[in-house]
Formats: structure tokens, C-alpha cells, sequence
């Protein structure tokens, strides 16, 4: 598929932690999902959240926006203790969006009106509505479609919509997950060229994406975590994480490459 990210943040000058969790603890049903996780995404940085099924990746975001609290442990967002501060003042306060596995747009509306339904919530003023939306609209490519119902979207456009619709408020941090489930060759290519041109646009703006396609994700990362049997066993730069013992063990495989 060829290189996406043609450059990688490395260091950081202030390395100032958009996202800290410390030491975050949750079960189910008496079945523990995680333990003691710990670790921080820094400003500017598409920090990739790689793992095998149902180790917990979905389970860290909701507890990120406020949607779970943890059973131990703090969430803190530019290094204020949001633990207890519920899913909208994280949103409207701390410009916490998240572009969700499945759904996340209105089905029976077009992609004029999910735009529209969106914008009445996040932004005041009617003028600033409609110049925002028509940006959207020309960013991200939907004009052609934008009366359209997005039940009758393909898998890509309704991807670039849901991304619209989550940059509306402006936010500093984007939370992603699954964004490549379904999505043919062309769609994500398109779609990794999108996310890294957020980052290219704003280079204060935190990118955190789960994701099983680990090549694609890893193509636009600068760095990565790899969860596995309810702890992270690996954090890095993708190539420091691909020549990890434990990565390679629990997740990636011996014959795993990104090539």
C-alpha cells in the first residue's frame, strides 16, 4: 500500500500528556477486564491501541469519554483528575470526540441533516453553523452525497461523515475505534491519508485509534500500545514494538511484518 506517514513525531519539546491513566482497574461480573493499566497519549501524537478480541480496547475509551467509571484508578485529561466528571463536560470542557465502532451518524437523515443535528448542539451561532458545516462538507468530500441518506452510504463516506461530525466542537482529542473494520483497499487508504492530515492541519490535536488492522494502524502511528491478557505488554514506536518479544508472543506472530 505504500507509506502513508511520511514523518513520525519522536520527541516531543514540552511533552505535555493530553490523556493519563493511572493505574485503571475494571470488572465485569467478578471477571477482571483490566489491571493496573497505565499510560499517557501526548500532544499532537496518533497514538495506535492494538490487541486481540475482547481484551479491553472499547472498555478503555468509554472509560476515556466517561461513558465507565473504573473500579480503581484515575483518568486525567490535560492533566486534570476527570474521573468524576461525567461524558459532556469532558466533551464541551476538556474537547474530548470520539468517532464510535458502529453507527455514530443518524441513518434516516442525510448527511446534510447528521451535519446540521450535530452543529445544533456544539456550536452557538447559526452563521458559524453553516460555514462549519460547509467546510465539512468540502473536506471531507461529501458534497456529491450530502442530501443522501447515510443508510445508503458506502462504508468509506459514512467513515468521512462520522469523522465531520466528530470535528464540529473543534476538538483536541479524537478517540477512534474499530475505523477500518469493513472498509475495502481504496476506503483506507483514504481514510489513514484523512487522519493524518488532521494531525498535519492541528499539531495540538491528540488521535487515539483501536483498531485489528494492525498494519493499516500502524502505518499512521507515531507510537503504539499493545494490550493483552488484561495489561499493555508493549509500548513504542511501531518498529520498537514489532521486534518486542511479548507483541510478537501474544499478538503480532512470528511471521508478522508491516511491509
Amino acid at each position: 500500500m505504500g507509506i502513508i506517514k511520511k514523518f513520525r513525531i519522536t520527541t516531543f519539546k514540552k511533552e505535555i500528556h493530553k490523556i493519563s491513566l493511572k493505574k485503571i482497574s475494571l470488572s465485569f461480573n467478578k471477571r477482571q477486564i483490566l489491571e493496573d493499566i497505565n499510560f499517557n497519549v501526548k500532544e499532537g501524537e496518533i497514538c495506535g491501541l492494538l490487541g486481540p478480541n475482547g481484551v479491553g480496547k472499547s472498555t478503555l475509551f468509554n472509560i476515556i469519554v466517561g461513558l465507565l467509571n473504573p473500579d480503581y484508578g484515575k483518568v486525567f485529561i490535560n492533566q486534570y483528575d476527570v474521573t468524576k466528571i461525567p461524558i459532556y463536560k469532558r466533551a464541551v470542557d476538556f474537547g474530548i470526540s470520539i468517532v464510535p465502532q458502529s453507527g455514530g451518524v443518524f441513518s434516516e437523515l442525510t448527511c446534510l441533516q447528521n451535519l446540521k443535528a450535530i452543529s445544533e448542539i456544539v456550536i452557538n451561532k447559526k452563521n458559524d453553523r453553516e460555514f462549519k458545516i460547509e467546510k465539512m462538507i468540502s473536506k471531507f468530500e461529501l458534497d456529491s452525497v450530502k442530501n443522501i441518506k447515510s443508510k445508503h452510504l458506502s462504508g468509506g463516506q459514512r467513515k468521512r461523515l462520522c469523522i465531520a461530525m466528530s470535528l464540529l466542537s473543534d476538538p483536541k482529542i479524537i478517540l477512534m475505534d474499530e475505523p477500518f473494520q469493513g472498509l475495502d483497499i481504496l476506503s483506507t487508504r483514504e481514510l489513514q491519508e484523512t487522519i493524518v492530515n488532521l494531525q498535519t492541519e492541528d499539531p495540538t490535536r491528540s488521535c487515539v485509534i483501536s483498531d485489528h488492522a494492525a498494519r493499516d494502524l500502524l502505518a499512521i502511528s507515531d507510537r503504539a500500545i499493545i494490550l493483552a491478557n488484561k495489561k499493555i505488554i508493549a509500548e513504542g514506536k511501531p518498529s520498537e514494538i514489532l521486534n518486542d518479544e511479548k507483541a510478537r508472543s501474544f499478538y503480532f506472530g512470528d511471521s508478522f511484518n508491516i511491509n
